[in-house]
């Protein structure tokens, strides 16, 4: 697939094609059309996804009208919409459920509609693709929102699960709220953590809006960080952010979250029914890389760095 052609032809776009949107606010930062459109046309799947900003006192009336469409087929969920989407659901995954959050949307025959989860998934395989142990590991994961549940529930769950996860969020009773839906019996420890402080932690991803503005604090001190401990930041715009870069400049191993969205994309092909093109994605997803790193992390798009083969090529930012 590294040979694709780069450019979405919009001219392919026909009365026949399917539509599927995704939803949120804003949507300035998202990268799934960049990814889907592309691939759509490689695949020859007439089909295309579009961004849609909905404010959330009219989200359940948008999705509820959207499928009166005939020709929309499909809904990606973005911030801040993951959780309250639930309400208009008939049903949705056991993963969605345990996180009380959806990132995607179809509807069935009957007209129900179903909701699913993948950012979890997509972060676990996110971490195994850059060495970033969290088998019975302390994991810090800064947010509470839908990511950080999703999240939160796959890294509690099964023989690979972490040992602990604690949650920062700057309104206290978000973290705590959100720890224990995700307590559950032979899961990880789940907490709500008082501060971002990284000290002690082997793992600690950012899954707050942190770093979509050039101006944002870091999420964390990074200089706190323990020596052995990795650093993911699932932000979608602005990489490498400046968290990554500062914990690259320690030799650490920090990674941005474009990996996360890569590995979902086979995922949401097949729950929408794209079952071969899933196949090709897992196969090499090669392309689809090409199309979102941006140059500063296009040497990585072969051989992802590890901490010792960091580059530090941007001025770092103090805490």
């Amino acid at each position: 697939m590294s040979n694709a052609p780069h450019n979405f032809n919009a001219a392919s776009v026909t009365g026949s094609t399917d539509v599927y949107l995704i939803l949120g606010d804003p949507v300035e930062q998202v990268l799934a059309p960049e990814i889907f459109n592309p691939l759509f046309a490689l695949l020859g799947i007439n089909a295309v996804l579009v961004p849609v900003c909905v404010a959330p006192e009219h989200l359940s009336e948008f999705v509820k009208t959207a499928f009166l469409a005939k020709n929309v087929k499909g809904l990606w969920v973005t911030i801040p919409h993951k959780t309250p989407v639930m309400a208009v659901l008939s049903r949705c995954s056991e993963l969605a459920l345990r996180a009380g959050a959806v990132n995607a949307i179809r509807r069935h025959a009957d007209g129900s509609l179903e909701g699913g989860l993948f950012d979890g998934e997509g972060l676990i395989a996110s971490l195994d693709y850059f060495q970033m142990p969290y088998t019975a590991k302390k994991v810090l994961i800064i947010g509470a929102g839908g990511a950080a549940a999703a999240i939160g529930a796959s890294l509690a769950l099964g023989p690979r699960a972490a040992a602990e996860m604690a949650f920062y969020d700057p309104t206290p009773a978000k973290a705590q709220d959100l720890a224990h839906h995700l307590t559950h019996p032979g899961s990880a420890y789940v907490r709500a953590a008082h501060s971002s402080d990284p000290s002690g932690f082997d793992l600690v991803i950012n899954a707050s809006p942190l770093g979509l503005k050039p101006t944002d604090p870091l999420p964390c001190d990074v200089s706190r960080l323990d020596a052995h401990a990795a650093l993911m930041d699932i932000v979608m715009k602005n990489q490498p952010t400046p968290v990554v870069r500062s914990a690259r400049a320690r030799g650490l191993n920090g990674q941005p979250g474009f990996e996360m969205m890569i590995q979902q994309a086979a995922l949401y092909l097949e729950f929408f029914g794209f079952n071969e093109a899933a196949q090709l994605v897992r196969a090499d997803a090669t392309f689809l890389r090409e199309k979102i790193y941006p140059m500063a992390l296009h040497a990585e798009i072969q051989r992802p760095v590890q901490a010792a083969n960091l580059f530090v090529s941007v001025p770092v930012p103090t805490y």
